[in-house]
């Protein structure tokens, strides 16, 4: 395995940093780019997991932060600049011939849904805890662009996310012209669960992982060859 600290250019005055991290076999089979929720960076538990998990199946992983992290602020950016942000990591980072997946949890996995709607070229997306509406206001629904997404992509929430009800996310997700979707019983948002239930955090992200992988191999590795670049 082998990992270097990245910048990524934005605009003139705004850079980013990210975390690459690469397969010890050559050339990697697919390329993951994740990003993590609002209130996270780089060093988002679960992304840190997934690029030790999924490096070891030759899988490289680029996880980066947004504008407001890499300046200390607590308040995300604007849209425009959330998108922008994911598309500059995007062409800086995508590997010719190979696979790409974008996503990442909450509010990253959002930014990614946004720009793969919007046309950005990906062979997949993964959305994990999708914030499909603000807690307690399902009025306010994350899901107009849903429709626009052309790639495979896998939904992963937690059957005791307060952004999202199964109910709600399987109805979201239908509007996707492929999308497969994982529900994490007793997981909530942060993908914590119960004492009472016997798991752990770390049980969920495993589970989350190993539907991955095989969704991966079936829904996107198998499918020929990667999409051109941009």
């Amino acid at each position: 395995m082998n990992e270097e600290t990245i910048q990524i250019s934005v605009r003139p005055d705004v850079s980013v940093t990210a975390i690459r991290t690469m397969p010890d076999t050559q050339p990697a089979q697919s390329l993951f780019i994740y990003a993590p929720g609002a209130g996270s960076n780089n060093n988002d538990p679960f992304g840190s997991y997934l690029s030790q998990r999924m490096v070891h199946e030759g899988i490289a992983l680029v996880r980066f932060q947004f504008p407001y992290m890499e300046a200390g602020k607590r308040l995300p950016d604007s849209p425009a600049l959330l998108e922008e942000t994911w598309n500059q990591v995007i062409e800086t980072v995508r590997i010719p011939n190979t696979k790409l997946i974008a996503g990442g949890r909450s509010m990253g996995g959002r930014i990614a849904s946004h720009v793969a709607a919007q046309g950005t070229t990906v062979d997949a997306l993964a959305l994990f805890a999708y914030p499909l509406h603000p807690p307690g206001n399902p009025t306010k629904s994350r899901d107009k662009h849903l429709p626009g997404i052309k790639a495979p992509t896998l939904f992963c929430s937690g059957t005791r996310d307060a952004f999202a009800t199964p109910e709600e996310l399987a109805t979201a997700a239908a509007t996707v012209p492929s999308a497969t979707v994982l529900p994490l019983e007793g997981a909530d948002h942060g993908f914590s669960v119960l004492k009472s239930s016997g798991r752990t955090r770390e049980d969920v992200w495993s589970e989350i992982t190993e539907f991955l992988l095989s969704w991966l191999e079936t829904q996107v590795l198998e499918r020929g060859n990667a999409t051109d670049p941009l």
